[in-house]
């Protein structure tokens, strides 16, 4: 499979509409068993570049529910991706969509309350609530991007720390 560039647009007004339609499709499929759904990612933050692929964290009351939610999110077009299981068991990961045909979703289902539960949050409410780091995290992605191309891995661990960081500070851990 060809790597795709790493690529930063513009924020997009858009990804709000798209995040509440998804989320609907989301909870008429496995409504039942999600407790809470969650727009993640640079896409939630308002005025911040990011990749155009709408993240989604839906939260569960148990990671063993995920395993009853396989099938009705395949029928709304979601693809398990059991790979990352081994990568980040305290989660299953999904993905919709293919670009740049159509629009992109990745679905990630953790447990509510759960620390990538918490992680995931403070991050992006640090950033919709401190627009001069939103900024820099964004000038630091750009450059990223550049360097990294389409070594999708590696522009994800260079941005680590910086995330961490931000972590730290919203959940009021000061390094």
């Amino acid at each position: 499979m060809v790597q795709r560039e790493v690529e930063i647009v513009e924020y997009d007004p858009e990804w709000a509409t798209l995040y509440r339609e998804e989320k609907a499709k989301i909870l008429a499929a496995v409504g039942h068993l999600a407790v809470a759904i969650e727009h993640i990612g640079s896409t939630a933050v308002v005025g911040l570049g990011a990749k155009p692929i709408i993240d989604i964290m839906v939260g569960v009351n148990r990671l063993s529910d995920a395993q009853e939610c396989m099938e009705p999110l395949g029928s709304i077009g979601y693809e398990y991706q059991l790979l990352h299981g081994a990568t980040m068991p305290d989660r299953r990961y999904f993905r919709k969509g293919e670009p740049p045909k159509e629009q992109h979703y990745h679905l990630h289902m953790v447990e509510k309350g759960s620390e990538f539960w918490k992680t995931h949050l403070a991050f992006r409410d640090y950033l919709r609530t401190h627009p001069e780091t939103s900024r820099q995290y964004c000038e630091l992605k750009r450059k990223l991007a550049s360097e990294y191309g389409s070594d999708r891995e590696g522009y994800t661990e260079a941005k680590t720390s910086f995330i961490e960081s931000i972590v730290a500070k919203a959940l009021n851990k000061l390094i």
